[in-house]
């Protein structure tokens, strides 16, 4: 019987882990989809959905930072905030105690766009959440939360084993 109870809960963690994978690309998709909106390179959309998000969080990044979410060089984030500043999407403060510390926030109507683009799929999401009980959206956010605790641990951890090496350059899951 635990046999054939583990084989159904393998097949259950595998189709689970399938839905999510399929959420994050649909995720992504969206991302794609909001920076050809904007008139933008996939990557600048990323960027600065990276930094409205941790805008809103309140914790803004800094270009070093966002380096790393976006897993892109230094010179070619440089870049990258300099297209988003000309296009009036960002600007870059020194609020820091150290001035030498930049930040980076939404600038001119990048927020609003932001709103405007991805406030129909939330409010959708939020009706389809409204079908499901807080007890179990509760267990699904601790979930979630321990779920990227996981992934991201592993990241840093096999990010050391490398010798801080990324895969390439290729972009890590969201985390």
């Amino acid at each position: 019987m635990t046999d054939r109870s583990e084989q159904g809960l393998g097949a259950q963690h595998e189709r689970l882990l399938e839905s999510l994978g399929a959420y994050a690309a649909d995720y992504a998709e969206f991302g794609r989809r909001f920076a050809g909106w904007l008139g933008l390179h996939t990557t600048d959309g990323t960027a600065l959905v990276e930094i409205i998000n941790n805008e809103h969080r309140g914790a803004p990044l800094t270009p070093a930072r966002l380096s790393q979410r976006i897993q892109l060089s230094p010179a070619a984030t440089t870049a990258l905030l300099n297209r988003l500043e000309k296009a009036g999407h960002i600007v870059r403060s020194r609020e820091h105690s150290d001035r030498r510390v930049v930040t980076l926030r939404t600038g001119g109507q990048a927020q609003a766009l932001a709103d405007e683009y991805f406030t129909p799929v939330g409010v959708r999401l939020g009706v389809m959440m409204a079908d499901y009980p807080p007890e179990l959206l509760q267990q699904f956010e601790s979930f979630l939360g321990h779920l990227h605790d996981t992934l991201r641990t592993h990241l840093v951890e096999e990010a050391h084993s490398r010798g801080g090496r990324t895969n390439g350059g290729a972009r890590s899951p969201h985390g």
